[in-house]
């Protein structure tokens, strides 16, 4: 029996459907459940989350949040999450560069404009990081590995 998993960003339903596994990369470390998991409540900063359905893997980053794990569900709420195969490797590019260029022209007295401009920076290049990883193979099957 597989279990549920449900992956939610601030703005919309990122992931819906059955997994044989999924892995997250939990406070404590990576976590990988299967079906009928102990009770779990974790939080986690950037990272990617890997969901194994019968037919494929399919990776998602995520940026802040909690996951809920119940016997048969794990529910990921998470500050954003994309799919790998949506990010654009041009848009994160220029988000980079967009970043370390606001962040070289910022004062050192604006610390809340400064924490801002790094974790743009930092997800920008986290964002490159997952591409370059995981966009050519993110629908993998499961034959390939």
């Amino acid at each position: 029996m597989p279990i549920q998993c449900d992956i939610v960003s601030q703005d919309r339903m990122v992931f819906s459907g059955e997994a044989e596994m999924v892995i997250i990369p939990g406070s404590e470390g990576v976590m990988g459940i299967l079906p009928n998991h102990s009770p779990v409540l974790t939080t986690f900063n950037f990272g990617i989350i890997t969901v194994v359905t019968k037919r494929d893997r399919n990776y998602f980053t995520v940026a802040g949040g909690i996951a809920e794990v119940q016997p048969n569900l794990i529910t990921v709420l998470a500050d954003a999450a994309e799919n790998v195969d949506e990010l654009d490797e041009s848009r994160a590019e220029m988000a980079k560069e967009r970043a370390e260029k606001l962040l070289s022209e910022t004062s050192v007295g604006d610390d809340s404009e400064l924490d801002a401009l790094k974790n743009a920076l930092r997800r920008s290049t986290f964002r490159l990081e997952a591409i370059k990883r995981f966009k050519r193979s993110s629908k993998r099957s499961l034959k390939d590995n």
